[in-house]
């Protein structure tokens, strides 16, 4: 892995989170990602599932996890299960985990090679009364593809129907909202990353560049600094481009006047930033691109200040509607007949603002997170206003990523990345 390794203190931490959760006398099981084939012999680069990667550190395929905290001996309460290592794969491949370094990587003593797997698991059935099976019930997943996890959850229940069942996701939904300290240090590094290849940016667009050319100047500067690239599939959106929300054929010209939407971030061991800026392709904003611009700025500055224990994920999201909604009217996009007479199920706003403002992020750049429960200390949160407005040509969207502190304002991960306009005009024509 190109990121340096992680102590395996946090997910000794993890693991006890999530096993002080648990029923008693039962089992939990997690599976690592397939590695999904193209056509022929190629395969889409391996990325780990996040929920075996979060209890264990592990970032390898074909691993399993297997927790039983009521075990009766002391070696089974945790053990990891890994593809034998060989010469023969050491020349091939490259170098997979050893189970000494298996141990320094989790913290996991009982390690073992996954041809012993079914073996071991039958003697903990025996012992058990109830598998926690980990299936995804995150809000935004849209799974076509079986996974490995969900064949080993349709192999498990028909060899094993006695069992009662129980759910990982709802634990982990909200383990992994609250972040420790060493998470969020983890995020902030993608985040100073993201930095870098923004900055990079800055100093290279002029009219006329490709929206490609600009994607490849910012995973040049995310790989040098040893992430693996985009913590999501590159948002580089130039003119009436940015209208489009999730656009990502970055393939256009981007012309003198207009304005580039960029919802670009770089991941680093795992962890995900996300963040958005919207800049000038001749380095200077128009008056109108301006007074949009700081329109959104002041929008997603109030929403921030919102973001405080307590507050509930809905009325948050109404609240952002009511500072939209006086913005826009300022703007002149939208006047008071239109408020008067809104379907309260889609504002007027809503027209010219679609989206939602905030979601957790964290190892997905959608993270886990129960949107009906109070917001906590160490949540981590996007704030992403936008106006769009086709008929203009142009769309604005700016976003920063921040902590929630248990007292006073959300402590911004993005505070040193450029986002006023001055300075934004400043360093593009530096």
């Amino acid at each position: 892995m190109k990121y340096h390794q992680i102590n395996s203190a946090l997910f000794v931490k993890n693991r006890k989170k999530f096993t002080a959760e648990m029923k008693p006398n039962s089992v939990a099981v997690f599976n690592s990602n397939d590695i999904y084939p193209v056509s022929a012999d190629s395969s889409l680069p391996f990325a780990q599932h996040r929920d075996i990667f979060y209890l264990s550190g592990v970032d390898q395929e074909e691993s399993i996890l297997l927790l039983f905290p009521d075990a009766p001996y002391e070696n089974q309460k945790e053990m990891l299960f890994l593809k034998e290592t060989s010469e023969h794969i050491a020349i091939w491949e490259g170098e997979k985990l050893t189970k000494e370094r298996a141990f320094q990587v989790s913290g996991i003593r009982t390690v073992y090679w996954l041809q012993d797997f079914h073996k071991i698991l039958n003697e903990m059935m025996t012992y058990s009364d109830t598998m926690y099976i980990n299936t995804n019930e995150h809000y935004r997943a849209t799974v076509e593809t079986e996974t490995r996890e969900a064949r080993f959850v349709k192999w498990w229940k028909e060899h094993y129907p006695a069992h009662q069942v129980a759910k990982s996701n709802p634990i982990l939904q909200r383990i992994r909202s609250i972040k420790e300290s060493e998470e969020i240090d983890l995020i902030q590094h993608a985040c100073d990353i993201t930095e870098k290849g923004f900055r990079r940016l800055l100093s290279f667009v002029k009219p006329n560049v490709t929206e490609y050319e600009i994607e490849a100047e910012l995973v040049h500067e995310f790989i040098r600094n040893r992430s693996k690239g985009f913590a999501y599939t590159p948002i580089i959106a130039s003119g009436n481009n940015a209208n489009v929300l999730h656009y990502i054929e970055n393939n256009q010209q981007c012309k003198a006047g207009d304005l580039i939407l960029l919802d670009v971030a770089a991941e680093y061991a795992n962890y995900s930033s996300d963040m958005t800026r919207t800049i000038p392709v001749s380095g200077k904003y128009s008056d109108r691109q301006k007074a949009v611009y700081n329109a959104v700025l002041r929008v997603k500055n109030e929403a921030t200040k919102m973001l405080t224990p307590g507050t509930l994920w809905k009325q948050y999201h109404i609240e952002v509607g009511k500072l939209m909604t006086s913005e826009l009217l300022g703007l002149g996009l939208i006047d008071k007949a239109d408020v008067q007479n809104e379907n309260p199920e889609w504002p007027a706003y809503k027209k010219y603002f679609m989206h939602g403002t905030s979601h957790h992020m964290g190892l997905d750049t959608h993270d886990y997170g129960l949107l009906h429960e109070p917001m906590k200390a160490n949540m981590v949160f996007t704030v992403e206003p936008g106006i769009y407005i086709p008929a203009e040509g142009f769309g604005i969207r700016l976003e920063d990523n921040v902590v929630v502190q248990e007292k006073g304002e959300p402590f911004n991960l993005m505070r040193n990345i450029p986002i006023e306009v001055d300075e934004i005009e400043s360093l593009m024509n530096s």
